[in-house]
């Protein structure tokens, strides 16, 4: 059980690309919502239009690399922050430790 657990546990922490892409998808929105931007406002900033911010913001669409980097800097963020974060060995070795010790 506990094994099954671990895995788990490190597992929930790793997306697939589709997962990956919603979550940067997602992510974008949250970011032009905390920074204040309407989207209109976004796409005057960035260049990129205001249909295609609707479309990643909405996952119709993929942003390439190119319009992630774009958007960033009209928001002023780091591209950084649109990425899932991934638990490191340290964080999940220190996890499984304390999961075990629980049940010993």
């Amino acid at each position: 059980y506990l094994f099954v657990l671990s895995l788990n546990l490190l597992k929930n922490n790793f997306m697939d690309i589709e997962e990956q892409e919603r979550y940067i998808c997602s992510q974008l929105k949250k970011e032009r919502e905390r920074n204040g931007f309407s989207q209109l406002e976004l796409s005057y900033e960035s260049g990129v239009s205001q249909n295609m911010i609707t479309y990643i913001e909405t996952g119709k669409r993929t942003p390439t690399l190119n319009t992630i980097l774009k958007l960033c800097n009209a928001m002023n963020i780091s591209p950084a922050v649109l990425f899932p974060q991934r638990i490191d060995k340290n964080s999940a070795k220190s996890t499984i430790i304390n999961l075990i010790e629980q049940f010993m």
